[in-house]
């Protein structure tokens, strides 16, 4: 069967692309952060057995950090999914912080915030964006929206507020959704309004995540690499999203998902199959002894 000989030639080829970024990885004390959506789930949040199997074993064997943009509460599940009882994971796009370990309440705490003021930047995108839905996060996991916004990312259901109030508040997070732009109109409208201040990735729709100034999912990142002392050439990312370019520039080895955009791809050192090939389970075999 062509089709069946095709896939498999092309699994092959990205094995051994994967296998000279990867060799040098092998017999390592690694730190491995990986997004979650379109990483380890598929973008209706479904995560194949191969993956949960690739990921616990990982979690045992080397320090995995859950890195993504969701909030604490969409973050746990995918914690738990992957057995980790210790260690650490990141949320809110590196706002929030998690220690998981066993003593701590419920088997988390949060050991590092970053929150800033968004309310010039709301007022801002109001004026070319007065359609849009806004959502904001606190710092303790909870969220504020406008009315009608609510999303499976927050893990939490929204309290409704105008968005007159959620100026007022401090922030980790902001989402802005716009329903009826694509992202390349929707890019073009956040370059008019001249945004500043905050940092931004817009993702697969037209969506715009902000956080405080100089704060990504590479900067928490690498405050956990340097609390556990592990080398730089020795950390691994795995990502698909703009908001992971940071993170897979980081990282002494970056691989995008073979679904990725073109402007991602071209953050990382390699990229590896899509996450409906399993693609972060080749990575994730390739750094095993």
């Amino acid at each position: 069967m062509p089709g069946v000989n095709s896939a498999t030639d092309t699994l092959v080829s990205t094995r051994e692309q994967l296998q000279g970024h990867l060799q040098p990885l092998r017999g390592q004390k690694l730190l491995i952060g990986l997004d979650v959506d379109g990483t380890l789930v598929d973008h209706d949040g479904a995560m194949t057995e191969p993956m949960r199997t690739a990921l616990r074993r990982a979690a045992t064997e080397q320090t995995v950090v859950i890195s993504t943009g969701r909030s604490i509460g969409a973050t746990l599940p995918i914690v738990r999914a992957a057995g980790i009882t210790d260690g650490y994971a990141v949320c809110s796009n590196g706002a929030v912080t998690l220690r998981i370990h066993e003593d701590a309440d419920d088997g988390w705490e949060v050991i590092d915030t970053r929150s800033f003021q968004p309310g010039h930047a709301l007022a801002t995108l109001r004026e070319v964006a007065p359609d849009a839905h806004y959502a904001v996060e606190l710092a303790d996991g909870s969220f504020r929206a406008t009315p009608g916004f609510q999303d499976a990312s927050f893990g939490v259901q929204a309290i409704e507020s105008d968005l007159d109030e959620l100026m007022q508040l401090e922030a980790v997070r902001v989402v802005v959704h716009v329903p009826d732009l694509s992202p390349q109109e929707f890019s073009k409208v956040v370059a008019e309004s001249g945004v500043h201040g905050v940092e931004y990735a817009i993702g697969w729709t037209a969506w715009l995540d902000m956080a405080a100034p100089g704060i990504s999912k590479a900067s928490a990142l690498e405050q956990i690499r340097e609390q556990l002392g592990i080398e730089q050439a020795h950390t691994l990312a795995v990502g698909d999203g703009f908001n992971d370019t940071e993170m897979l520039t980081w990282a002494g080895v970056g691989i995008a998902m073979g679904q990725a955009p073109q402007g991602v791809k071209d953050s990382a050192d390699a990229v590896t199959a899509s996450v409906y090939a399993d693609g972060t389970v080749l990575v994730l075999e390739g750094v095993r002894d």
